[in-house]
């Protein structure tokens, strides 16, 4: 079964239970992938493209969380975090910290980087492979930390 399908059943579920908020969530996901085919000229969506939506949506979630807890809107943070966690089963799974920073030595040694000033190359050659699977601002974290020497 196609993404698209599993979100097109998400959808009759939600409206069979009267979880409004998933339908009304899954709703927009398929209306975001409309505008992504038209833009993109495209005949059919490849899974590839409808998880890049998705992560793209995510991300838009996780911002908002940010600026409501900061704004001290609990319950749009609330609302945020639900339609984040029905979005999280069609997205790759995530990094650990840990998986993380073994990609982070590997990529050091085949940049050959040896400075903060060198973390381009690093991430030049690091992104491919965590791309919608890790957070970038916690790979530069990790990348920053490895390559400032310690003292």
């Amino acid at each position: 079964m196609s993404l698209i399908d599993k979100i097109n059943e998400e959808i009759v579920t939600a409206m069979k239970s009267g979880d409004r908020e998933a339908a009304t969530t899954f709703r927009g996901i398929k209306s975001d992938l409309k505008y992504y085919q038209i833009e993109k000229k495209l005949e059919k969506l490849s899974d590839e493209d409808l998880i890049a939506v998705i992560m793209v949506s995510a991300k838009k979630r996780k911002d908002s969380i940010t600026q409501f807890k900061a704004g001290g809107r609990d319950d749009l943070v609330a609302k945020e975090t639900r339609e984040l966690e029905l979005l999280k089963p069609f997205l790759p799974e995530e990094l650990s910290p840990e998986k993380i920073e073994e990609l982070v030595t590997a990529a050091i040694e085949e940049s050959g980087a040896a400075n903060p000033s060198e973390m381009g190359k690093v991430m030049k050659v690091l992104m491919p492979q965590v791309k919608g699977r890790a957070d970038g601002k916690l790979v530069q974290q990790i990348v920053l930390k490895a390559l400032t020497p310690q003292k």
